[in-house]
């Protein structure tokens, strides 16, 4: 019984320790799950609505924009939007997502300025010539340095975590942050289209932080007229687009198959076996010397390795010779010591050195009975010289 919960203990114990790094792995993935899922809020349906007083809504600002004199008109389709935009004035696009591609071909073809608010790629491509995505931004807050009057009149502003973009040559760069900006504004044709790389300056949880309530009036309400395009769903079976795989998986999709991959990895490092010398270890059977040498000849034989089979039985050949003749052990590959060794056998067996030369040290066999004659030939001269 004693030996019975002794030999458990060890199991136990060694089980925990073979264990342990995959636990530490997992649980150090489920520790970087929650901090990134901390950095990301969650979306819901009322974001950057302007009639919702939700924290992602943006009902604060609308009402600013009222008192300032503004009209705000709220449109649920792109085609709606389009038709109530004017030349010249403001028309806000938000959750670019839910855009088809028919929905982007309307909207191109409006003359009113328009205002991205965190665009997709496909969005991008469509209303933003020569703008694309760079790498997303954690800085919290940034300053201006630019010339923009609305990004000046703002001063620093709260971002959160922000998309930036690499711009083309003469586009307006602001808050650019270590190397890529977050506030864009390029000309197309007879209007501006301006790409903000975050909603937080617009949404009702952080209006009134830095300059965020400045910058959002500034950019939304400069002219007196302002569409805001919030899309809903598409209807089911509505035109979707060439999105990729990556545009359509939800972020926490993307993550979990990220950490897969770190797993794997991490496990594969730690089952790996770093290779060491080589260790002599006793067979654990005992294999005959005559298996050995035939399963080699098979070998040989398959792979038609007639010139290593005859340097084989050669070198073999030379060894016992030397050892026969009294002569240094070495001597037997050493090939300065090769005319010293077919004189001495020459003039134990009788036979000329050319003939004793070509068997001990000559070319390659032509075929296969080549072989076998030139195995009795040093049979041959082993057995002269050991009866000499």
């Amino acid at each position: 019984m004693v030996i019975s919960e002794t030999t458990a203990r060890q199991v136990a114990g060694r089980r925990w320790r073979s264990s342990r790094g995959v636990l530490l792995v997992v649980l150090a993935l489920a520790a970087l799950a929650l901090a990134l899922a901390a950095l990301r809020p969650g979306g819901t349906a009322q974001d950057l609505d302007p009639t919702s007083p939700s924290d992602g809504g943006t009902r604060a600002l609308a009402e600013i924009l009222k008192q300032r004199g503004v009209r705000l008109d709220v449109a649920r389709r792109a085609g709606d939007a389009a038709a109530r935009a004017t030349p010249g004035g403001t028309l806000v696009v938000t959750r670019t997502d839910r855009l088809t591609p028919t929905d982007l071909g309307t909207l191109q073809e409006t003359t009113a300025n328009l205002v991205l608010v965190a665009p997709d790629r496909h969005a991008l491509e469509s209303l933003a010539p020569g703008v694309r995505r760079a790498e997303p931004s954690f800085e919290e807050t940034d300053v201006p340095g630019c010339a923009l009057p609305a990004a000046v009149a703002a001063g620093r502003v709260e971002f959160g975590q922000a998309q930036t973009y690499e711009v083309p040559s003469g586009a307006t760069r602001c808050y650019v942050g270590d190397r890529f900006p977050r506030l864009v504004e390029v000309a197309d044709g007879g209007r501006t289209v301006t790409v903000l790389g975050s909603a937080a300056p617009l949404v009702n949880r952080s209006l009134a932080e830095e300059g965020n309530a400045a910058l959002a009036m500034n950019l939304v309400g400069a002219r007196p007229h302002v569409v805001w395009l919030i899309p809903d769903l598409p209807e089911p079976g509505a035109e979707g687009g060439e999105r990729s795989l990556g545009d359509l998986l939800p972020f926490g999709v993307k993550l979990f198959f990220l950490e897969l991959i770190v797993a794997v990895a991490l496990a594969a490092l730690w089952r790996s076996r770093r290779l060491g010398p080589v260790v002599a270890e006793a067979l654990p059977v005992v294999v005959r010397s005559a298996e050995t040498v035939e399963g080699r000849s098979r070998l040989y034989r398959a792979h038609r390795a007639r010139d290593r089979a005859a340097e084989a039985l050669r070198a073999g050949a030379r060894e016992r010779l030397v050892a026969l003749l009294g002569l240094p052990r070495g001597a037997a590959a050493d090939p300065e010591a090769a005319p010293q060794i077919v004189a001495a056998v020459a003039a134990r067996t009788g036979r000329d050195e050319p003939s004793v030369g070509e068997a001990l040290y000559g070319p390659e066999p032509v075929d296969d009975a080549a072989l076998v004659r030139l195995t009795d030939l040093l049979d041959d001269l082993e057995r002269q010289v050991r009866q000499s």
